[in-house]
């Protein structure tokens, strides 16, 4: 056990990711060596940043809570604090089925947590971080909760209704990476469409991205979670004349029947779908769209999947990923529907509509075979550098593996001329100036 010190494990998406961050420089101020996702827990102190989304989420995160308690069973961590939205969500449950947690933690309190650790949050330093990504990218994240309604999804129950951080606090926060070499920025939100409503009464993230884009030294912005309804199109126009801001935008869809998107409550029609989707490709020309497919919700028929295979087909998406519906308790899919459609059906859906995709994956890959693309390298492997375009974010999408002809520092960008590709990789070189 090394005194003094505190593991911070995290689980779930990259907006758990940023909260471990700010707790991690927090702590860090407050004297505390600091270490996150380690191999092995040996922290004085472990405190885990939990996952309540989807139900192999929360297993997830139990399990974890359960391992590291054997730790502290064995005397080989001291506490063991869990904070987090599964903690979030059960907090009362958690409290008697886990006595062996010292405490837990709702999403935000980390000033209450630095309190019982005897600390003070140190509000002069909340923009700053301790990146726990590569050095020259980051996530930044805009927004906390979610005002929408979609039936299936727990997040509102979690996080509460959407609320915008303001536009210079943001930008401070910028400043201050960009300080620290970060070149690349990975805009998230539970939905970045819903921007600066709250606070301003108007949707602001087209100005906010302009402003962003202005920052010297910011040299890729790209976007994450846009939601279809009340998209800010001046958004578009942005993309179109900034040359930092990447031609790529992560849209989640979930559905194209009229009747699932109805019954999932997400304000849209099929026909509103496919404008939006060609006015985007039309105003932005060049643009890699990300999407996310759900199979197997409440009352999906053949038919209702039929159209989201064709969808699919009709749209040719450049990255898409596709998920089971998984009832979540309190959502108003679980108390209006029954979850009647058997696994084996979703599962079988979902491998369709997966294979269908990586055909046309394969199709936009080898588009880019024998063009020139900027590059930044992510990491020197065995074999390869691992790069990725202006099309490809962190951890969800393709790779670029770039051969060792010439030595090239991870942090710096390249052009790249395309060789080869794969439906998942592509390949290339950086030829000798």
């Amino acid at each position: 056990m090394r005194k003094n010190s505190v593991n911070i494990i995290t689980l779930g998406c990259s907006k758990n990711l940023v909260d471990s961050e700010k707790l991690m420089r927090q702590l860090e101020l407050s004297g505390y060596r600091v270490e996150h996702d380690p191999e092995k827990v040996n922290g004085e102190i472990v405190i885990i940043n939990t996952c309540g989304f989807i139900g192999d989420a929360k297993e997830e995160s139990i399990n974890m809570i359960l391992e590291v308690a054997e730790a502290k069973k064995a005397k080989k961590i001291k506490r063991l604090y869990v904070m987090g939205c599964l903690s979030q969500r059960y907090f009362d449950e958690l409290n008697k089925e886990l006595p062996e947690v010292d405490r837990f933690y709702g999403k935000f309190d980390w000033e209450l947590l630095l309190s019982d650790l005897g600390k003070e949050y140190n509000r002069q330093a909340a923009s700053e971080r301790i990146l726990t990504t590569p050095g020259h990218y980051a996530y930044l994240k805009i927004a906390e909760g979610c005002s929408r309604s979609c039936a299936y999804c727990s997040i509102p129950i979690i996080t509460g209704k959407y609320k915008s951080r303001p536009i210079e606090e943001i930008l401070d926060e910028v400043r201050y990476l960009v300080s620290k070499g970060v070149r690349e920025f990975q805009i998230i939100a539970q939905d970045l469409t819903f921007y600066g409503w709250d606070l301003y009464k108007a949707f602001r993230l087209p100005e906010l991205i302009e402003r962003i884009s202005d920052i010297e030294g910011v040299e890729w912005i790209r976007l994450h979670y846009a939601y279809p309804a009340l998209f800010p199109f001046d958004l578009l126009r942005v993309m179109r004349e900034r040359d930092n801001v990447c031609k790529y935008l992560d849209i989640a869809l979930q559905h194209i029947s009229d009747k699932m998107l109805k019954q999932m409550r997400r304000n849209t029609t099929k026909e509103e779908t496919y404008h939006l989707l060609e006015r985007i490709r039309r105003e932005v020309p060049g643009i890699h769209l990300r999407t996310t497919l759900m199979v197997g919700h409440p009352g999906e028929t053949d038919d209702d999947f039929e159209q989201l295979l064709q969808f699919v087909k009709d749209i040719r998406f450049e990255r898409m990923g596709a998920f089971p519906y998984s009832e979540e308790e309190g959502t108003y899919s679980a108390e209006h529907y029954e979850d009647s459609i058997p696994n084996e059906i979703k599962q079988q859906r979902m491998a369709q509509l997966m294979a269908v995709q990586e055909e046309i994956s394969l199709f936009h890959q080898e588009k880019k075979i024998g063009k020139t693309l900027k590059v930044i390298v992510d990491r020197e492997e065995s074999d390869y550098y691992i790069g990725r375009s202006q099309f490809d974010s962190p951890e969800v999408d393709p790779e670029i593996l770039i051969d060792k002809k010439v030595q090239l520092e991870p942090g710096s960008f390249y052009q790249v001329f395309i060789t080869k590709a794969d439906p998942f990789e592509i390949y290339g070189s950086v030829h000798q100036q």
